[in-house]
């Protein structure tokens, strides 16, 4: 999903910043799985390269492949919960 899902689906459609604050903040006191959310266009948002590092290996444990540009293939593996 991305960020901006995320938020919607939370009630909060303008709101894919504070989802990112929160997967940030409290990931792991609550055992988020904050590493399933990129941005729109597919892409590992995170800057930090140790965080970014760690994501992308999370992903590929759990079975997704990266496209050659290192996005992920949104038409592939978005995720749509029924709401």
């Amino acid at each position: 999903m991305s960020y901006g899902q995320v938020a919607r689906a939370a009630g909060s459609p303008h709101s894919a910043r504070q989802v990112a604050r929160i997967l940030h903040s409290m990931s792991e006191k609550h055992n988020i799985p904050w590493h399933r959310i990129v941005n729109k266009k597919g892409e590992l948002a995170i800057k930090d390269g140790d965080a970014r590092y760690t994501q992308k290996l999370l992903l590929e444990e759990e079975g997704l492949c990266f496209e050659e540009n290192g996005k992920v293939s949104l038409s592939h593996y978005q995720h749509f919960p029924d709401l």
